[in-house]
């Protein structure tokens, strides 16, 4: 019997170190493959996260290495990489807040004076005197010449009423039927001159010329010479650019502090040096689609069609000055989908991101209402740099470990 365990313990000493030499070279294993396990992520998109390389699905950069386990919301870079990257801060403080805020906006056509010509007959375009878009042209001036039938079965009409009369001047339903037919070829676009001269004449002329109703640039053509028309169909497109509409977006929260009738600057870009006076015409109360903005808009004259509708232009908005607001420059705080954030030095080299809450702005200065304490440190230049480097070392959004309450 003891010789029995004797043997069991013998035999399994002898197996005891290959099972521990096993067990450690699987230990071993577990490791390095935990330890070669990355993460990659998108700079621009962190939302994007996979555990080989690759190419964001969203805008094609390269995915980057970042350590997922690293919670930490702040940042720390080094003497060297905060001079690279032109990182400045200030001390928070109060002053006075320019009164004064700019719009983007655009220049776009005054509807006000666009005409679209269009036939009043059916016919066939035997003229077009204008054959191409750009053109300008003189109110008056001939644009195209129409063969119609149906105006020469008018003009017929118009003889024999006028024949009539003219036998009968004292006969009140020959002079009424003349009537009748004088007016339809005025509805047809027919001067007195051109009736006078069918009197005349006593010959039917089945061409009518339509002249341009007012003077103005060819916008948009949409018939060709000899093309046959319905009545109604649109010949041609006039724009005048002697006056211009400046349209300009607003959030909704910044509508209260604009009314119609206010009076406003318009810098055009490339004529920024000649500010227009402008006057507030129309507040639109619907958000455009697809946006969050509203729009307001006025005219500006355009003496010599200097300016051309799509210009960028900037309206300088008159604001009440704050004398005791606490301000940072435009370019110091960061916007998302989450809101607005600004970067905190909180101590030497490190940088946590902030969210704030902002008011007034200007060009140049934006009001900084919740969120930063009086002489805390801010970063003014370098803050999307700071982002980028936050994104790039620890694939996430900095305020997706960091909300202001």
């Amino acid at each position: 019997m003891k010789r029995i365990t004797f043997l069991r313990l013998a035999t399994l000493a002898s197996f005891a170190p290959g099972m521990l030499l096993i067990a450690c070279k699987d230990n071993q294993k577990k490791k390095a493959a935990e330890a070669g396990q990355k993460t990659y992520t998108c700079p621009m998109h962190p939302q994007i996260v996979q555990d080989k390389p690759g190419s964001c699905p969203i805008c094609g950069m390269d995915l980057v290495i970042f350590d997922k386990s690293n919670k930490d919301a702040s940042i720390t870079l080094g003497e060297s990489q905060i001079a690279l990257a032109n990182i400045t801060t200030m001390t928070m403080g109060s002053g006075l807040l320019s009164n004064s805020k700019r719009l983007n906006g655009r220049l776009a056509v005054n509807p006000d004076q666009t005409a679209v010509v269009s036939s009043r007959v059916a016919g066939r375009i035997q003229v077009l005197y204008i054959k191409e878009t750009g053109v300008p042209v003189r109110k008056g001036q001939a644009l195209y010449k129409i063969y119609s039938e149906q105006l020469s079965a008018l003009q017929q009409e118009y003889l024999l009423a006028y024949a009539q009369l003219k036998q009968f001047p004292s006969d009140t339903r020959f002079g009424a039927i003349e009537k009748a037919a004088r007016q339809k070829l005025r509805l047809y676009d027919q001067s007195e001159e051109d009736i006078q001269g069918l009197t005349a004449s006593q010959k039917q002329e089945p061409y009518i010329t339509y002249r341009a109703p007012i003077s103005g640039t060819v916008s948009e053509l949409s018939v060709t010479e000899g093309q046959y028309v319905s009545e109604g169909s649109a010949i041609l497109r006039l724009e005048d650019y002697s006056s211009l509409w400046v349209e300009a977006d607003i959030y909704p929260a910044e509508a209260a502090s604009i009314r119609t009738g206010q009076k406003v600057q318009v810098q055009v870009t490339g004529w920024e040096d000649k500010p227009q006076p402008m006057r507030i015409d129309f507040i639109v109360p619907a958000i455009q689609s697809g946006s969050q903005l509203m729009q307001v808009r006025g005219t500006v004259p355009n003496p010599g069609s200097r300016w051309q509708p799509g210009l960028q232009a900037n309206l300088i908005l008159p604001i009440a000055p704050s004398a005791n607001a606490m301000t940072l420059p435009v370019d110091a705080v960061i916007r998302d989908a989450k809101g607005a954030h600004v970067w905190v030095e909180t101590k030497p080299g490190t940088f946590l991101a902030r969210m704030v809450s902002t008011g007034i702005q200007n060009a140049d200065l934006v009001e900084i209402k919740e969120g930063i304490a009086k002489d805390e440190k801010v970063v003014v230049t370098g803050a999307y740099l700071l982002y980028s480097e936050y994104v790039l070392k620890k694939g996430s959004d900095p305020m997706a470990l960091h909300q202001h309450e």
